[in-house]
């Protein structure tokens, strides 16, 4: 009896401990971590090539006393960490950079002409591994298992789905919960963003080629021009959204590239439009894609072309689910994260229109939510709101996360939230 009484107040005196790390704790974490940001924002890896930056990881977990598994799904890294019974609850960070060169003027910027970490992925990582030790070393506070996926090419759309493929959910005990947090620019730093149902959008990428008749440009007469077509179909697109689809519904259609012609006076054969077309609802998607190709094939036959048009994605972007973050599971995980790091530290969120393909683990049955961290000075996002000039944002060569804030508040929101999963 008096054993069970003794066994009662232990837990009683767990339940009422601080639900993360004390700022002593994330004090004392911070150097390392700081480094290893450093170190992984001055040596990014592309999709698929991020050799060096899962050996990095996977040495850390090593350390740290998980059961390291790497090379899932191409260059993933796994690391499990068992602590009696209990869930399972992954957490997952990105290792890919971006084709971007970098104009941040950091001391330690990319070492590598033409990619950069320009989305973050570095801050994501480094907070990964300073949550993975604090973890560790706290067993105490929580039971079961805790699942750390290193994830290769989430820029290219592949990366979750290639770890699947790989067996992710067969090999390794597959989750109750996957979360994961992500870098924001519309956040003070530190502050944690968060939105139940629908949250990042689906991305389709096609590829539209139109074909026409070529010639000399001094006798067009002789021609079916493709390029004038083309800027017809452009301009029709756009009434998709505006006249087809509900506004209440969000979509996007936009041409990032026209490929077409080779001399001023010359009217080419065919012109090649790649689209990043962006949706929620998949009645919604349905409806995009389809009227994309009706107002491409009416165009080219009011025109006169010789043929329909070519609709095809776009090789190597195979584009997005949208990401829906179980509403249960974001409620829970925002109260939680309110209550251990205070008032207006969590906030909720408008949902955005970027894509992200931690869409996956939700698609093969799993409750996930992904959350946002800001990464933005405070007084710099209080004068863009001010005068409407925007902040660089992720993906921009200028993206800087404060360091130190963003970090830290990573390591605490992480912990809170596989805490409370982990009890």
């Amino acid at each position: 009896m008096r054993l069970a009484c003794l066994f009662l107040i232990a837990v009683l005196a767990c339940r009422a401990a601080s639900p993360g790390p004390s700022a002593s704790d994330i004090d004392r974490l911070y150097p390392g971590i700081e480094a290893l940001y450093i170190d992984l924002h001055s040596n990014p890896e592309l999709a698929f090539e991020e050799k060096r930056t899962a050996a990095n990881l996977a040495d850390r977990l090593n350390t740290l006393g998980y059961e390291v598994t790497t090379g899932v799904g191409g260059t993933g890294v796994v690391g499990l960490l068992k602590n009696g019974a209990g869930p399972v609850v992954m957490l997952r960070t990105e290792l890919d950079a971006l084709p971007v060169t970098e104009q941040t003027g950091l001391p330690f910027s990319s070492k590598k002409a033409g990619v950069m970490h320009a989305c973050g992925h570095d801050i994501h990582m480094a907070a990964w591994t300073g949550t993975a030790q604090w973890m560790s070393e706290h067993r105490e506070r929580w039971h079961g298992t805790l699942m750390l996926i290193g994830q290769p090419a989430e820029e290219a759309g592949e990366g979750a789905s290639a770890m699947l493929k790989d067996g992710l959910f067969v090999r390794f005990p597959k989750p109750g919960f996957a979360i994961a947090l992500h870098d924001d620019d519309s956040l003070p730093a530190g502050q944690i963003g968060y939105h139940a149902g629908y949250f990042r959008a689906a991305a389709d990428f096609p590829t539209v080629t139109i074909f026409g008749r070529g010639g000399h440009g001094a006798m067009p007469q002789n021609t079916v021009d493709p390029v004038v077509i083309a800027a017809r179909t452009i301009l029709a697109w756009q009434t998709i959204v505006s006249r087809e689809i509900d506004p209440r519904s969000p979509a996007v259609i936009t041409v990032g590239a026209i490929h077409g012609g080779t001399k001023n006076n010359i009217i080419p054969d065919q012109v090649q439009l790649l689209l990043s077309v962006r949706t929620f609802d998949p009645q919604v998607r349905k409806h995009v894609l389809e009227a994309i190709a009706r107002i491409a094939k009416g165009e080219a036959a009011a025109a006169g072309a010789p043929r329909e048009p070519l609709i095809e994605p776009t090789p190597g972007m195979p584009g997005d689910e949208a990401v829906y973050n179980d509403p249960d599971l974001t409620n829970r995980l925002a109260a939680a994260l309110e209550k251990g790091m205070g008032t207006g530290s969590v906030v909720e969120m408008p949902a955005k229109m970027t894509s992200e393909d931690f869409c996956e683990y939700g698609r093969a049955g799993v409750k996930a939510v992904l959350l946002h961290i800001g990464a933005v000075d405070p007084e710099k996002l209080a004068e863009s709101r001010r005068t409407g000039i925007p902040v660089p944002a992720p993906h921009s060569p200028q993206w800087a996360p404060v360091m130190e804030a963003t970090l830290k508040g990573a390591v605490q929101a992480e912990t809170i939230a596989l805490l409370d999963l982990l009890n």
